[in-house]
């Protein structure tokens, strides 16, 4: 009897101390809520790119083998290295803040052999207060890209208006009051800028204050 006594007095003095262990406290607090630790602009630059550089990282790669204009094959080469070069510090940077990477039901590029459209739908979760459960119902938006109504023109398009976004994106968050979100943001900037000129983006007058 006292050995058991024993044992289930250590269980629950063990129990007891790893609930009371602040750093133990805190990541089961951030698992619970998915806080995390960076603020709503910040957090929603990591719901936007987070999603396109995957995303535009998979459709460059497809791109580059199926372009026709030497044009395209350069703007996909380019996609291609500018975008897996942000992914791996997207990545760690996601971890340090507790940001949830790859991001949840972002859209994933597929190509189908049917006839059908791009769908680039990137949503933005601006409520982060979810439950588990529902988070894990949701379906993943999947976006098909037909190999039959690929075209040059649209993907070049397509890479301007995306990288747009990034830009806008990385340009915000130079800003940020966060010095390792910052730093991300001026280190990549330039190489986005010139992805956007090199898919024929013109630079705003007034971007710059």
């Amino acid at each position: 009897m006292k050995l058991n006594t024993l044992f289930v007095v250590g269980v629950c003095a063990s129990t007891l101390l790893a609930s009371c262990n602040p750093k133990t406290a805190t990541e089961r607090q951030l698992n619970l809520t998915h806080t995390t630790l960076v603020d709503g602009d910040a957090y929603q630059f990591f719901q936007l790119v987070g999603a396109k550089v995957v995303y535009e990282n998979d459709y460059a790669a497809y791109a580059a083998g199926i372009a026709n204009s030497s044009q395209a094959k350069q703007l996909a080469a380019k996609a291609q290295e500018v975008y897996s070069s942000l992914i791996p510090g997207l990545d760690s940077l996601a971890i340090a803040k507790q940001v949830d990477f790859p991001i949840k039901r972002a859209a994933e590029f597929v190509v189908s052999e049917e006839i059908g459209t791009v769908k680039t739908v990137h949503e933005v979760v601006e409520d982060d207060t979810d439950s588990v459960e529902v988070e894990e119902e949701e379906e993943v938006a999947v976006a098909h890209v037909a190999s039959a109504s690929y075209s040059d023109d649209a993907y070049i398009h397509h890479v301007q208006h995306e990288v747009a976004v990034v830009k806008d994106q990385l340009q915000r968050m130079t800003r940020s009051t966060d010095k390792e979100v910052r730093a991300f943001a001026e280190a990549n900037l330039e190489k986005i800028a010139e992805l956007y000129t090199l898919a024929g983006g013109k630079e705003d007058a007034h971007a710059h204050h």
